[in-house]
């Protein structure tokens, strides 16, 4: 998936709407597999999945797929408990959109909003959710490395006689370093100097989750200052204050002729 931000959200919906309309359309397998090509086809075009590779595996993978069971004594009570699942299941979604669109409204109309839609590939649904992360009681947190430990991006050192490892924090609210960490990946497909930092960590060896739980230590550290001055993030500034530090950053910038973004592993 080459574009993340907010439309993880709505392709997760509109996978589970898919899902749905297929449950209640043909509850079985046979009921799919007895369909037309044409009918199957229709459907999936009819729920904005028109790619040819994707409407053929997904073909492929019905004709082809085999029963658990044929035993109708079990398929016709169950192919009844789908059906109840669906309708249960759509009422959540509706709620869940619902919600979502509330939440979309109040946090636009808050003060520090801009503060955080300003942020590259931040987009309406991590702009809300990182406006909640942050909060509005600037007191709270004495400092940007107060904040990295509060939210688990921060990791714990450990020391034992001569001995000292560095391990994952595991106690800290899951959300909430789950809202950095994906805004984080999101950013480095929309912020230069993200791209050229988890390109250094990727080449120091490190896996994609360390290399973008880093560029979250760094992200959170320019977030806090913004939010503590009250003034959005600008992309110039960043590289300007790189440039003043002469920052290893800069070098790899110089050198160029390497394409980042296309090497970055997507979350689908």
């Amino acid at each position: 998936m080459k574009h993340v931000n907010c439309s993880l959200l709505l392709r997760s919906h509109e996978r589970s709407r898919i899902f749905c309309d297929f449950l209640s359309r043909w509850p079985t397998l046979k009921a799919a597999q007895l369909a037309r090509r044409s009918t199957l086809e229709t459907f999936f075009r009819d729920h904005h999945v028109r790619t040819a590779d994707v409407l053929a595996t997904r073909m492929h993978a019905i004709k082809t797929a085999t029963p658990l069971t044929t035993d109708e004594g079990v398929i016709a009570p169950n192919a009844l408990l789908v059906q109840t699942l669906v309708s249960q299941l759509r009422v959540t979604l509706d709620a869940i959109e619902a919600f979502d669109h509330a939440m979309a409204q109040r946090a636009q109309h808050h003060p520090d909003f801009p503060l955080f839609q300003a942020l590259p590939g931040a987009g309406p649904v991590f702009a809300s959710r990182l406006l909640v992360a942050f909060g509005e009681q600037r007191e709270r947190y004495a400092s940007a490395a107060a904040l990295q430990k509060y939210a688990g991006i921060a990791p714990v050192t450990e020391r034992s006689g001569k001995k000292a490892w560095v391990h994952w924090r595991l106690q800290c609210p899951k959300f909430l370093r789950q809202t950095f960490v994906e805004w984080t990946a999101e950013s480095i497909r929309h912020s230069f100097w993200a791209q050229v930092y988890y390109q250094q960590q990727r080449d120091k060896g490190n896996t994609h989750q360390a290399a973008v739980r880093a560029l979250a230590f760094k992200w959170i550290r320019i977030l806090y200052r913004c939010w503590q001055e009250r003034t959005p993030y600008d992309e110039s500034t960043s590289l300007q204050a790189l440039t003043r530090r002469g920052s290893s950053l800069l070098q790899n910038l110089a050198k160029g002729g390497r394409c980042i973004v296309g090497s970055i592993p997507t979350e689908t």
